[in-house]
């Protein structure tokens, strides 16, 4: 995580990454048959260390958009993990990344996901009528990842989890499908 978060995908190498686990390349090679099946898992691990502190159920409606401010707070207290999405995110860009797919699917899980909740919260009336809601989630999505970015450069400077909050009240409140 931490050599991949440092260099991205295309800098990073095996044997650095067999150096700072405390193997040969060759033992790296063992348990992941390439790079990019590393890379794969190290992504995967991410996900699935936010999965366990969200737990078997997804918060519904406004629920689901206050775990996402709490999670963007974890995220202060993990620098590398920042790191790495951010550099491997923007990395997987360029023509032949191997983390492309994951990062196109995970986008488009993640827009899934907080056009759901913001669905529910329109049910029970939590959110004003007419947002458009995958406008809005693709918007709140850009916030949290615009201000990682942000924040990796200027820790002192910015505060992610209070700077997602507002916007994503902003635009419960303000955005419309009206609004262009």
């Amino acid at each position: 995580m931490d050599t991949f978060a440092a260099r991205g995908y295309n800098n990073a190498s095996l044997q650095e990454i067999a150096d700072r686990a405390g193997v040969t390349q060759a033992g790296v090679l063992h348990y992941f048959r390439s790079k990019a099946q590393l890379l794969t898992r190290v992504l995967a691990l991410r996900d699935e260390t936010d999965i366990e502190q969200l737990g078997t159920d997804r918060p519904r409606g406004l629920a689901f958009l206050r775990h996402l401010v709490d999670t963007v707070r974890r995220h202060t207290e993990r620098e590398g993990v920042v790191r790495l999405y951010a550099a491997l995110s923007a990395e997987s860009v360029t023509e032949g990344h191997p983390a492309r797919d994951y990062f196109r699917d995970r986008y488009a899980g993640l827009r899934t996901f907080v056009t759901e909740a913001l669905a529910e919260a329109a049910e029970v009336g939590e959110t004003r009528p007419g947002l458009d809601l995958e406008e809005a989630a693709t918007a709140i999505i850009a916030v949290m990842d615009g201000l990682q970015i942000q924040w990796l450069l200027a820790p002192e400077s910015v505060g992610m989890a209070a700077a997602t909050g507002r916007v994503i009240n902003a635009l419960l409140a303000d955005f419309t499908s009206q609004t262009t």
